[in-house]
């Protein structure tokens, strides 16, 4: 090339890498570059640029009044919840004609269901907008489902199911926090969609550095048609059943934040397998021979969750 055009060049990789740093550092500015003196493809570049910066603060404008709408409607609505529930326990303790008192219980269990829903709907935009952070760090995962284990165990017993959990010498980089909580969704699920009779399984294993938890049951199963849909916030494969279809949105999230994944395997009628990923730092090879734990006796109240999505 001619030592023109190469200065000419020179010139505009120059510019366009001072564009870069500058948007790089989030200080790029249109107005700090003569656009006069620029060449076309130096003007095209700094407009994107601008319109670029110009979106990542709407961007973050828009969060700002998301986070405080959801700190609003959280701010708002719990103190009438909770009015409601101590209201309707005090009505049930009185002597009431008929079928009042199923009517009060009803009134209760609804209200219980809306704090839940509402609860789980703050949670899950506060995840997705980046509001709420996990805290990840190297844990053994048997604690965590020794949790589950506490807190469904008595659930699972009243209906007549079987819960089993796989004792197991994973670890996993994950927040013990919100990794319970998401297990705790779709286990509630797994025992909400199970017949009295039924198996409700949770196995951890470490396999290609990541950790894999499976929570599987012999219940009723999802319909191909609604499989691919699961997923979604509010959608409930059995409208039959109670549930506000949002638990499942939340661990999906959840496990997402961790960079994990989470797979749905269902066959109507059979049951349903959903597999969970998470991070691990060192691999181990799975046991040949698990024992397994039956804590189907476990008589310990659970944490009620509310929430019954699949």
């Amino acid at each position: 090339l001619p030592p023109e055009t190469q200065e000419a060049v020179k010139k505009t990789m120059d510019t366009i890498d001072q564009m870069l740093d500058a948007a790089v550092e989030g200080t790029y500015s249109e107005t700090n570059f003569d656009e006069s003196r620029l060449s076309a493809l130096e003007t095209k570049f700094a407009h994107y640029l601008s319109s670029s910066a110009i979106s990542a603060r709407n961007v973050t404008i828009e969060k700002d009044k998301i986070k405080t709408l959801i700190a609003d409607i959280s701010h708002q609505t719990k103190t009438p919840i909770a009015n409601l529930l101590l209201y309707s326990e005090l009505i049930a303790e009185e002597e009431l004609p008929g079928d009042m008192h199923s009517n009060v219980e009803a009134i209760h269990q609804q209200t219980e269901k809306l704090r839940f829903l509402i609860d789980s709907l703050v949670k899950l935009s506060r995840l997705e907008n980046g509001i709420l952070t996990l805290s990840p760090r190297q844990e053994s995962v048997q604690p965590m489902l020794d949790g589950i284990a506490a807190q469904y165990g008595s659930k699972t017993k009243q209906k007549g199911l079987v819960l089993q959990i796989s004792e197991t010498t994973s670890s996993a980089c994950c927040d013990p926090k919100w990794t319970t909580e998401a297990l705790g969704n779709l286990v509630d699920n797994a025992i909400k969609y199970s017949n009295k009779g039924d198996t409700v399984s949770v196995e951890a294993y470490e396999e290609d550095n990541e950790v894999c938890i499976s929570i599987s049951d012999t219940g009723m199963g999802i319909s191909k048609e609604d499989l691919p849909k699961v997923k979604t916030k509010f959608f409930k494969a059995n409208h039959t059943r109670r549930g506000s279809g949002i638990g499942l949105a939340v661990a999906d999230e959840i496990i997402q934040r961790h960079g994990g994944t989470l797979e749905i395997n269902s066959e109507q009628g059979v049951g349903t397998t959903v597999m969970i990923t998470l991070p691990c730092i060192e691999q181990k090879k799975k046991p040949d021979n698990q024992a397994t734990v039956d804590v189907e006796l476990i008589s310990s109240e659970p944490i009620e969750n509310n929430d019954n999505v699949q």
